[in-house]
C-alpha cells in the first residue's frame, strides 16, 4: 500500500498466517519480478523457483535465494507443489505466493502450503474450492442474488444452443476456449478444449455457455481482510481480446463511464448525475455501484480473504452476467494500481499477515491503459514465436513494476536483452501500462512509447497495439470483444510503416552496412563504401522484409555524395554503422529523417520515428541445399506433434488438417494450402520439431498447378 493507506493496515484480531518475512513466489518471469519488487520496497526476503528452460531468467538473479525445478515443460516444473513447498523449506521462507496461472488456483496446493506451516498468500482453500469449478461456481453465485449465464452440459448441446462458448472449468487465459457455430463441430471441439485444459491446468473438465457474440468484458478488483471488510476497488474494462485472452486493459471502464456519466459512485456521485439528468436504473443505482454490490455479494458469499476479481460480461446498455471469480491477483492489475495508488501485492502481503483493511478503500483517480506485449505474428492466426530477445528498450518508462502517480509510462517485463523466449511457456514479453489524467493522454501516451520502442529478435504484436491505440473506436470508448473481428484483424494487424517509408528504413539500413563494412575494412578503411576513382556501377544490397518481399538496394557513392537507384534527390548527411540521417525530397522541400540500425547476424532492426522495420540480409549467392520441395510444409514455430489426421498417399483438400503442433500451452493446426496428394510425412506423434522443420509435402492437383 502507499505510505497514506498502509497506516490503516494493521494486526487484526484473527491472523490467517502470521508474520511474514521471506517470500517463496511459486511462478516465473514478469509476475515473479513483480511480487519481488515489493516485497524488496517492505524488507522482505525473496526466493525463485525455476525450470532448466528458465535457469538465465531474470527472476532468478534478482531473488535472494533460487531453487532449480529439473525439467522445463509446466508439469515438470511449477506444476509440482511438492517440490515447491520443498523449495520454500529448504531456503527458510516462511510463505509462498502462487502469481497468477499454474497453482495459483489449486486448492490442493494450497492446502499443501497451510499444512507444511507456510503463510499462504492467497484466499481460504474454501473459497477457491468454490470458485475452483465454473459450473458449481456460477450456481453459487446465482443463489447469492449474482446474475449469471446458465451453464451447459456439453452432452445435451443441441442446434438451439448454438452459438456456444466451450470454457475449461478449472482455468483461464483463454486456455481450453473455444466457439462452436456447427453441431458437427461440437465433439472434435471438446475434445480439443479438454487437451488444452489438462496441459494449462491438469484438469480436462470442460462446460458450455450461450455464446454472446458481442459484449464488454468488465470485472471489479475486490480486496477482503479476515475480519469481514471488503473493498470494491474499482473496475477494469477488458473488452479486447484474441482467442478469449485479454490484449489490452483498462481502468476505469470506459462503457460505466459513459452509462454512469462521471467517475465515482456513491450518495454524491448518485447526486450529481440526478443533477445532471443523467439515467438511473429502476433502483437509482449506477452501473458502477451495481457491479460493487454484486462483487462484493460475491465476496461474501464465499468468505473471501485477500485479492480476487469478479468477471463479468456486460452488454451495452449496461446489464452484466457473472462469469467467474478469479482468486487470485490478475495479470491486469496494474491499471487497478495506477488509478488508486495502491500496491495491491502489499496489501496481499499485509492481508496474510492478518492486517486489517481501512473501512473503504481509497478514490478513484485519473485513467490506466494496459497492453500485453506478445512474441506472436497476429497476421499470421496469432502464432506464436520463439527465440532471443537482442533488446527491449521502451521509451517514456518512469518506473517498473511501481505505481505511477505523475502522467508517464510503467513496464513489467519477465525479459531482458539477451532473454530467450521458450516453446514451453506463455510468450508474453511485458506489460507496457501508461497513466495520465484522461483517458484520450494515456492512449495517446502508451502508442508513441510501443511506436518508438526498440525491441529486436522476434515478431511482436506491437504494430496491432498501437494501431488499437489510435482506431477512432478505441479512443471512442467502443471496445467490445468482437473489436478484431469489427474493424478487420488485417489492417489492425498491417505493419505501422507505409511502404514509402519502409523502403527508405532499408535505404538508410544499406548505408549503415556499407559503412560497417568499411569500418571493418583492414585497407581503405577511411574511404567511403564503394569509391572508385572512376564512375562505375552500383553497389546493391537485398534484403527480405517481415511480408517475404525482398528489396534490392542499388546504391553508388559520388563526388557530390550518394545516388541511390528509385530515391532520386535523396541526400546522405550522416552515415556509420549505427546511425543514418538522410535528406528525404518531398512536396515541400527536403526533411531530414535519423535511423537507428542495429544488426544480429542476418537480421537487421531499424528505428525512426517513422517506425519499427525489420528485414534479413540475403546473401549475395544462395546455397540449393537450403531449398526446399514444392509444397512443403514448415514447422511456423518450435514444438511438439501431438496428433496426425492423414498418411502418405492421402487425397487432401485445401485447409483439411494434415498435424496438430502444441506450443505455449496452445494448439496449432497444420493444414493442407492447397488440395492434392500428402507425398511426404516427417514427423510422428509426440515429436520435437524446430520452427522451419519441413513436416510435410502436399503435392497440388494437376489442375491447382495449372490455376
Amino acid at each position: 500500500m502507499t505510505a497514506s493507506h498502509s497506516d490503516s493496515m494493521r494486526v487484526g484480531a484473527r491472523v490467517p498466517g502470521g508474520p511474514i518475512t521471506n517470500v517463496l513466489v511459486a511462478n516465473r518471469g514478469e509476475i515473479a519480478r513483480r511480487v519481488f519488487a515489493t516485497c524488496r520496497r517492505m524488507g522482505l526476503g525473496t526466493v525463485a523457483v525455476y525450470s532448466d528452460a528458465d535457469a538465465a531468467a531474470p527472476h532468478v538473479a534478482e531473488a535472494d535465494a533460487a531453487v532449480r525445478l529439473a525439467g522445463n515443460t509446466p508439469a515438470q516444473t511449477y506444476l509440482r507443489g511438492e517440490l515447491i513447498i520443498e523449495a520454500a523449506l529448504a531456503t527458510g521462507a516462511d510463505a509462498i505466493h502462487p502469481g497468477y496461472g499454474f497453482l495459483s488456483e489449486n486448492a490442493e496446493f494450497a492446502q499443501a502450503v497451510l499444512a507444511a506451516g507456510l503463510v499462504w498468500i492467497g484466499p481460504p482453500v474454501e473459497a477457491i474450492e468454490q470458485m475452483g469449478s465454473k459450473v458449481a461456481a456460477k450456481k453459487l453465485m446465482d443463489a447469492a442474488g449474482v446474475p449469471v449465464l446458465a451453464e451447459l452440459d456439453p452432452a445435451e448441446v443441441t442446434a438451439a444452443h448454438l452459438p456456444v462458448l466451450i470454457k475449461a472449468s478449472a482455468g483461464g487465459g483463454g486456455r481450453g476456449m473455444r466457439v462452436v457455430r456447427e453441431l458437427a463441430d461440437l465433439e472434435p471441439q471438446i475434445a480439443a478444449a479438454r487437451r488444452e485444459a489438462e496441459s494449462a491446468f491438469g484438469d480436462p473438465t470442460v462446460f458450455c455457455e450461450r455464446y454472446l457474440e458481442t459484449g464488454r468484458h468488465i470485472e471489479v478488483q475486490v480486496m477482503a481482510d479476515a475480519n469481514g471488510t471488503i473493498w470494491a476497488v474499482g473496475e477494469r474494462e477488458c473488452s479486447i481480446q484474441r482467442r478469449h485472452q485479454k490484449v489490452i486493459e483498462e481502468a476505469p471502464s470506459p462503457l460505466v463511464q459513459r452509462i454512469d456519466g462521471e467517475r465515482g459512485s456513491g450518495p454524491e456521485a448518485a447526486a450529481k448525475r440526478d443533477h445532471a439528468g443523467l439515467p438511473r436504473t429502476a433502483n437509482g443505482q449506477s452501473m458502477r455501484e451495481r457491479l460493487f454490490e454484486a462483487a462484493t455479494l460475491a465476496a461474501g458469499a464465499i468468505g473471501y480473504i485477500g485479492a480476487g476479481t469478479v468477471e463479468f460480461l456486460a452488454d451495452e446498455a449496461g446489464e452484466f452476467f457473472f462469469l467467474e471469480m478469479n482468486t487470485r491477483l490478475q495479470v491486469e492489475h496494474p491499471v487497478t494500481e495506477c488509478t488508486t495508488g495502491l500496491d495491491l501485492v502489499r496489501t496481499q502481503l499485509e492481508v496474510a499477515a492478518g492486517g486489517q483493511l481501512a473501512a473503504a478503500p481509497p478514490p478513484l483517480r485519473g485513467h490506466s491503459i494496459e497492453v500485453r506485449l506478445y512474441a506472436e505474428d497476429p497476421a499470421h492466426e496469432w502464432q506464436p514465436q520463439s527465440g532471443t530477445v537482442h533488446r527491449i528498450d521502451i521509451p517514456l518508462v518512469a518506473t517498473e513494476f511501481d505505481i505511477l502517480d505523475r502522467p508517464g509510462v510503467r513496464l513489467d517485463t519477465g525479459v531482458v536483452n539477451g532473454s530467450v523466449v521458450g516453446v514451453h511457456y506463455d510468450p508474453m514479453l511485458a506489460k507496457v501500462i501508461s497513466y495520465a489524467e484522461t483517458r484520450g493522454e494515456a492512449a495517446r501516451l502508451l502508442a508513441t512509447a510501443l511506436q518508438r520502442a526498440k525491441i529486436h529478435g522476434l515478431v511482436t504484436n506491437r504494430d496491432l497495439l498501437v494501431r488499437v491505440l489510435r482506431h477512432p473506436a478505441f479512443l471512442a470508448g467502443d471496445t467490445d470483444t468482437a473489436f478484431f473481428a469489427t474493424h478487420g484483424l488485417d489492417s489492425l494487424s498491417a505493419p505501422l510503416v507505409s511502404e514509402a517509408d519502409e523502403a527508405l528504413s532499408i535505404v538508410a539500413a544499406a548505408l549503415a552496412d556499407a559503412a560497417a563494412n568499411r569500418k571493418a575494412a583492414r585497407v581503405g578503411a577511411g574511404l567511403p563504401a564503394g569509391w572508385r576513382n572512376l564512375p562505375s556501377q552500383s553497389q546493391h544490397k537485398s534484403y527480405e522484409s517481415s511480408t517475404s518481399a525482398t528489396h534490392d538496394i542499388g546504391y553508388r557513392f559520388t563526388r557530390t555524395g550518394v545516388a541511390v537507384a528509385g530515391h532520386d534527390g535523396l541526400e546522405l548527411v550522416e552515415a556509420g554503422p549505427e546511425r543514418v540521417v538522410l535528406s528525404v525530397p518531398g512536396e515541400r522541400g527536403l526533411v531530414r529523417r535519423q535511423f537507428d540500425i542495429a544488426r544480429y547476424g542476418d537480421l537487421v532492426c531499424v528505428d525512426s520515428p517513422l517506425g519499427p522495420v525489420s528485414v534479413r540480409r540475403l546473401p549475395r549467392f544462395s546455397d540449393p541445399a537450403d531449398q526446399v520441395a514444392h509444397g512443403s510444409l514448415l514447422a511456423p514455430m518450435p514444438g511438439s506433434v501431438i496428433r496426425i489426421g492423414a498418411e502418405v498417399g492421402s487425397a487432401l483438400e485445401q485447409g483439411q488438417p494434415i498435424l496438430w503442433l502444441e506450443a505455449m500451452k496452445m494448439e496449432h493446426t497444420i493444414s493442407a494450402p492447397a488440395t492434392g496428394v500428402l507425398s511426404a510425412l516427417n514427423v510422428t506423434v509426440g515429436q520435437q520439431v524446430d520452427v522451419g522443420a519441413v513436416l510435410a509435402v502436399v503435392d497440388p492437383t494437376e489442375s491447382q498447378e495449372n490455376s
